[in-house]
């Protein structure tokens, strides 16, 4: 159904393109001696995340109301495959997203390299994939556990940024310093931070593995 209506798609998209634009309508009046290079990583994961939690709680809600997951759960297939299957799904259309919000950053935030854009910018797809996994991990997970509470989407919100600090925290950091370069954010950075974002998907998505039969079988 979701391939056929393209309803999540669109939704998440818009609401990425927007809050580019709105970040920019709020930037151009910050005034010349402002350097959108020093936010600019920041940005960009804050409309990652937040979109993601608009798919994210959409993805659960359309399932509960047409009893797709009880289907699931009556179905002869382990609990841990039915989660990466969704975690897989989750993360194709996040990627779709970002992948038409990224062409939307470069040309509002990263045109000309005198404004300050000297790094490798060919590893930001590499940071933006592997901090998607996490993300589409970690949210599934949260996203099963808060569909049948009453205000769902504030308490999948609650649940969700904290356990995305430290991967916010490096993917932010990796991006800078492929966005900057230079000898204050030197390559290493890129990698150290896609170090830590293996680290946290690997982990969180061990635990992810664990609980989720617990979690949909409570």
């Amino acid at each position: 159904m979701e391939l056929r209506t393209r309803e999540m798609v669109t939704s998440m998209g818009l609401y990425a393109l927007l809050t580019m634009v709105v970040y920019q309508i709020a930037l151009s009046q910050a005034g010349s001696l402002f350097n959108p290079a020093d936010i600019a990583a920041g940005l960009l994961w804050l409309a990652f995340v937040f979109t993601s939690m608009l798919g994210l709680n959409r993805s659960l809600v359309h399932e509960k109301d047409q009893g797709c997951m009880e289907a699931l759960l009556l179905s002869p297939v382990d609990r841990p495959v039915i989660y990466f299957a969704k975690v897989i799904g989750n993360l194709a259309f996040l990627l779709v997203v970002e992948v038409l919000t990224i062409p939307v950053f470069a040309f509002l935030f990263l045109q000309g390299r005198e404004r300050g854009f000297n790094g490798p910018l060919w590893l930001i797809p590499l940071v933006v994939v592997a901090a998607s996994i996490g993300i589409a991990g970690v949210g599934t997970l949260l996203a099963t556990m808060s569909v049948n509470t009453t205000g769902k989407d504030v308490i999948l919100a609650v649940m969700f940024i904290p356990l995305m600090y430290p991967l916010l925290l490096a993917a932010v950091s990796a991006t800078n310093a492929a966005l900057l370069g230079g000898q204050a954010f030197p390559v290493s950075l890129v990698w150290q931070g896609l170090g830590i974002i293996a680290g946290y998907d690997a982990i969180m998505l061990l635990a992810a593995f664990g609980l989720y039969e617990f979690i949909v079988g409570a």
